[in-house]
């Protein structure tokens, strides 16, 4: 392993210096002059998994009611700093006494059974809740029902506890990284000087600091991947139509999915298993992923053995600038993996000049957000929006609350002025369909690979234009205390091997720890 690594790092050095001539709880906060007092833990434990939850519920040392009381109590406390929470919901205790009530009916519930979450604000609700995707213009609006995962959350018991602060519009509208603003600007609990990365900052930081036991987000394309690494949590971006999108405020149907931000593994395949499923309203892309559904369900692969024989690939590509110091990390990281029984192929290319993949995406992007976006308003029972130039005339009347001075709206615009799918579009298409097939997805048939891993949310890109899964887990924190993470990613399916990678490295490394909110 030590030669396999010393090649492999004297490729990402020279690689790095190429880049860089030119290319490119329950939790006690630590209070560090922020004011930030954390209300004291219904549970003894230091760490509220939805494991260590349902066992107070089950020997009657807690309730979903304390448990919901407590998160509304430090949202309320630590939100006015860290913006992560957009609204709560007015209705969280009411179902939290329901769900108390059911319990006392009946012996146990599911996974999820009276356990508040917290979702993106571009994931509808039908109650007393906003979807706004951040932006003012969508305050007031009324969806005609709930998401599809939002049905599902309920179905399993699941208290909805509020929204999230999300990227206005995704970042589809080029705003700073967790700024939209109907929320404000997201802060990083462990550093808040530093870059909560978006568009799924809020659930990220919510999740991070403990502002309620499970978080769900949204992903185009590097929206839970770079937050979860940002915010030190686990995140889990699903193969494309292992979760139902109906109901979520889109930019692309090729490309988004809804998953899970937590502070463990193990918690967020809780979640997935209860929001994956063929939904009606996403029927095309729900029916096609249901093959890849285990019986069972995912908690199966919560195993500590999980990096066993597994084959897995390091990229060369994404290792680009991460750095003296993070390398070091990773190189112990990998060093564990292959002490655990993981097969690593060190030096790998993905195989395709993927330098385009960037423009190639934007290009065809812009016209689906147009008519998703159009879609999605014009089903709503109630809006002051109806159609994206709607959206832009909003901004253009309301410039100082939109910020448009610092960040106008030029993505919005450009979508604006497409006219559906057409030649350009086509062929873009095209192309990132031969950089998926020809590059990442050839590269690891080739090499009966398992997974690749790479640093933060490097790979999101490659990952997202196939519609392939990928999973985030904390991997340590630079000098100034600011988390960075690795991720597994794999071929659509590939979601049974991934959680055994991401859970054994978890246990084999336990690298998280609380927040510090330093300034």
């Amino acid at each position: 392993m030590a030669a396999l690594r010393f090649q492999f790092l004297a490729a990402v050095v020279a690689l790095t210096a190429a880049a860089s001539c030119g290319a490119f709880e329950f939790e006690e906060a630590t209070v560090n002059g922020g004011g930030m007092a954390p209300a004291s833990p219904p549970l003894a434990t230091p760490l509220a998994t939805v494991d260590a939850i349902q066992l107070g519920f089950r020997n009657g040392t807690l309730t979903s009611t304390a448990l919901v009381r407590f998160y509304l109590d430090r949202i309320a406390r630590l939100n006015p700093r860290l913006r992560a929470v957009i609204e709560v919901n007015p209705d969280a205790l009411a179902q939290a006494a329901h769900a108390d009530a059911e319990r006392r009916r009946q012996a146990s519930g599911g996974a999820l059974h009276g356990v508040p979450v917290l979702l993106k604000d571009n994931i509808a609700t039908r109650d007393r809740l906003n979807t706004t995707a951040g932006s003012l213009a969508l305050l007031g609006s009324v969806v005609p029902r709930d998401a599809g995962v939002v049905a599902r959350l309920r179905a399993a018991g699941a208290v909805i506890l509020g929204k999230a602060n999300p990227s206005e519009w995704s970042n589809f509208r080029q705003v700073a990284a967790g700024w939209s603003a109907r929320g404000g600007q997201t802060m990083n609990p462990y550093v808040l000087s530093a870059m909560p990365c978006g568009s799924s900052a809020g659930p990220g930081v919510a999740a991070a600091a403990n502002m309620a036991a499970v978080t769900l987000g949204s992903e185009t394309d590097g929206s839970i991947l770079c937050p979860s690494s940002w915010n030190s949590v686990v995140g889990i971006k699903p193969t494309l139509g292992l979760t139902s999108r109906s109901g979520v405020i889109p930019i692309t149907p090729r490309q988004d999915t809804i998953g899970p931000m937590c502070r463990t593994v193990s918690d967020a395949v809780h979640v997935l298993d209860a929001i994956v499923g063929y939904d009606k309203l996403d029927a095309e892309a729900t029916g096609a992923a249901s093959k890849y559904i285990p019986r069972g369900g995912y908690t199966q692969f919560l195993r500590a053995d999980g990096l066993r024989g597994k084959r897995i690939g390091l990229c060369i590509e994404l290792f680009a600038g991460i750095g003296a110091e993070r390398w070091d990390v990773y190189t112990k990281h990998l060093d564990t993996m292959s002490e655990h029984g993981a097969i690593l192929f060190a030096d790998l290319d993905i195989a395709t000049n993927f330098s385009d993949l960037s423009d190639q995406e934007s290009l065809l992007m812009k016209a689906e957000f147009k008519l998703s976006l159009n879609a999605y308003l014009s089903d709503l029972l109630r809006s002051p929006v109806r159609s994206l130039s709607d959206v832009i005339a909003f901004n253009n009347a309301h410039p100082v609350e939109e910020r448009l001075k610092d960040f106008g709206q030029q993505d919005l615009l450009d979508a604006e002025k497409t006219n559906g799918i057409g030649a350009k579009e086509r062929a873009a298409l095209r192309r990132l369909h031969e950089i998926s097939t020809n590059g990442l997805e050839r590269m690891m048939k080739e090499h009966q690979l398992d997974a690749i891993v790479a640093p933060n949310h490097n790979a999101a890109g490659v990952l997202a234009i196939g519609g392939h899964p990928g999973i985030a887990v904390p991997a340590g924190y630079d000098k100034q205390g600011i988390p960075f993470g690795i991720c597994f990613g794999g071929l659509k399916g590939y979601e049974p091997r991934l959680i055994e990678m991401a859970y054994a490295f978890e246990q084999a490394t336990k690298v998280r720890r609380p927040p510090t909110f330093k300034h």
